[in-house]
């Protein structure tokens, strides 16, 4: 989930909310509204995943500056530490997930991927990245069949880890979607693969080109890659994804403060804005996890003392924004 580091010049940071909705004729939208459901303890969390386990409500959240892990029980107001910083010789995370057992899995944008025991915080499994050339392994999302695929936003491809590496317990990352030969063409070092979500029946991936805006369809039946046509608007910035039974896609673009809800085709091939929310109360959105009711959305402050440039000021207080009706 990690963000292209481009100078503060490039934000777009308004000083009101702007909501756009595309709608039926003479239908009026639900209103959206920000608040916060839990903050974060520590000074300089800089906070860039989070994900939810469907099975018990527990939000998890890691900190890209330490590789923290935070745990939010429901009904808390503020998260507690899961995993501490320099677990496992972990020092930095960047896509979380949940999987159907329970379990989480944390990526480490400079080793690769590692899978932890909710109860006891053990870890199960640990997958690296191999080679000498630059690598950032960012998101991840797991398929129905429990098989884990990530994002590498440096060299353009995607990992795969099934469950029987998973029973092995430790290995290579291996490539199981090479998208080079499908990206635009970006200076060398470019944030290019970012966010990447599942379809429910195991058909399809999606996954972002947060550079150049576009979003790409992995066939896990064909192998085939293809490039998603989108209607209304581009996912520019667009860092993480959160994909709904429904077909609903939920991208947050994060130095421009925005939130957006597509319709996706039921094949995948398509997608249609149909909502816009951008609003400097997002505080740099990196990811997002939604349950009915409400969207979970990480405000990472990267533009506060943190990993972008130049900076705008000192942080607040850590917080996670819960947003109504997107």
């Amino acid at each position: 989930m990690r963000r292209a580091l481009l100078p503060l010049t490039a934000l777009t940071l308004t000083a009101a909310a702007t909501l756009t909705a595309t709608t039926t004729a003479h239908a009026t939208p639900p209103t959206l509204k920000i608040s916060t459901a839990f903050t974060l303890p520590g000074e300089k969390v800089y906070p860039e995943g989070i994900a939810t386990d469907p099975r018990t409500g527990t939000v998890y959240v890691g900190s890209y500056a330490d590789g923290t892990i935070y745990r939010a029980r429901p009904g808390a107001r503020t998260a507690e530490v899961f995993l501490p910083a320099g677990t496992d010789g972990r020092h930095t995370a960047n896509g979380l997930r949940v999987d159907a057992r329970g379990r989480l899995w944390v990526t480490d944008s400079t080793a690769g991927v590692a899978v932890y025991d909710p109860r006891t915080g053990t870890r199960l499994a640990h997958f690296e990245v191999e080679g000498d050339e630059a690598s950032f392994v960012n998101d991840l999302a797991i398929t129905p069949d429990g098989t884990a695929y990530l994002t590498d936003s440096f060299r353009g491809v995607v990992y795969r880890v099934t469950p029987a590496q998973l029973a092995a317990g430790s290995g290579a990352l291996r490539t199981a979607f090479d998208l080079r030969g499908h990206l635009r063409p970006q200076p060398a070092g470019a944030v290019t693969l970012n966010g990447i979500t599942a379809d429910r029946t195991g058909r399809y991936l999606l996954t972002v080109d947060m550079t150049a805006g576009e979003l790409h369809r992995l066939d896990l039946r064909t192998g085939a890659i293809t490039r998603v046509t989108l209607t209304g608007g581009d996912l520019l910035h667009a860092d993480g994804l959160d994909l709904s039974p429904d077909g609903t896609l939920r991208a947050a673009h994060n130095t421009t403060n925005t939130l957006t809800r597509w319709r996706l085709s039921p094949d995948g091939t398509r997608a249609r804005l149909t909502r816009t929310l951008t609003d400097p109360a997002l505080q740099i959105p990196t990811t997002l996890t939604h349950t009915p009711g409400r969207t979970l959305v990480v405000r990472s402050q990267f533009d506060k003392d943190g990993p972008l440039t130049p900076s705008t000021g000192t942080p607040t207080t850590f917080t996670i924004a819960a947003v109504q009706a997107l």
